[in-house]
């Protein structure tokens, strides 16, 4: 178990070093900085209410000319920003795990979308997958540098944990 962490925890990690992010980050900073270097508009939008109903509180739709990113916005912000990086890890990894048949749940969850222009949609409801795991870390692993873009290692048993498993911090350079 601690062995397939590890090399989740590495993969994850290989695929945030190579986004070559600025030191000081946000997420709205992270959603323009890969919309210009995939050179295709990458779009934040609040879930419909329907979709709580359905389980989701997140969502990512690709189609032809450029991704949407859905959350939970009836939630905290630092929830809210957890959501829009699993999503974002989804997209990073491209990620394929929407069901087949699962076409019918678009109506219910985006009334308004033309299903002939999808080419992908993968909705956030449980963690099961090794997929949803994978988008989960990464999440977690980017969200601790954007919520702490300074790179100070919190005091007490935190700080001692974040040792113990390994987290990096970006050092600051004056």
């Amino acid at each position: 178990m601690l062995n397939g962490y590890l090399k989740a925890r590495r993969r994850c990690q290989a695929v945030i070093d190579r986004l070559e992010l600025p030191h000081a980050l946000s997420v709205q900073e992270l959603c323009r900085h890969l919309a210009a270097r995939r050179a295709r508009p990458l779009r934040l939008h609040a879930l419909p209410p329907e979709a709580a109903t359905h389980g989701t509180c997140g969502l990512w739709l690709a189609t032809d000319a450029e991704d949407h990113i859905f959350y939970e916005h009836r939630t905290v912000l630092l929830h809210q920003e957890h959501i829009v990086l699993h999503e974002i890890g989804h997209l990073l990894f491209d990620h394929h795990t929407m069901a087949s048949g699962a076409e019918g749940g678009w109506a219910a969850l985006l009334p308004d979308l033309d299903v002939r222009t999808v080419q992908r949609l993968l909705r956030r409801t449980n963690y099961a997958t090794e997929e949803e795991q994978e988008a989960e870390l990464f999440a977690s692993l980017l969200g601790s540098r954007i919520n702490n873009s300074y790179g100070q290692r919190p005091d007490g048993i935190l700080g001692r944990l974040e040792v113990a498993m390994g987290v990096d911090r970006p050092r600051d350079t004056p």
